[in-house]
């Protein structure tokens, strides 16, 4: 697959659906080095830089017991490969990072 549908979601920003092309240069590009991936679930995966922490990127958010920083991509899973983000998983996930948003900016 070429082309993929993620989120990504930046440092105290808003996530934000976007098409990247599903290449290693596109995704270190987004989190700013090289790429370090968490799977919580079968069909997700956090794409995050690996060494954000010592390079004390800023904090980003927490989810799944997890505290991640800089730039995050959520992308789907197939087999291997990264795959579009599951739609249903994108909406349920942007609602709770959106008001998490809120409350740390207020």
């Amino acid at each position: 697959m070429d082309n993929i549908k993620v989120i990504i979601k930046e440092p105290g920003k808003y996530p934000v659906e976007k098409t990247i092309n599903n290449s290693l240069d596109s995704l270190q590009e987004i989190v700013g080095g090289p790429i370090e991936t968490v799977t919580p679930t079968s069909d997700l995966c956090i794409i995050c830089n690996e060494d954000g922490k010592l390079k004390n990127l800023p904090y980003n958010i927490t989810m799944f017991g997890i505290d991640f920083v800089g730039t995050l991509i959520l992308v789907g899973v197939d087999g291997d490969e990264f795959a579009d983000v599951p739609i249903t998983l994108g909406r349920v996930i942007e609602s709770p990072i959106s008001e998490r948003i809120d409350k740390n900016n207020a």
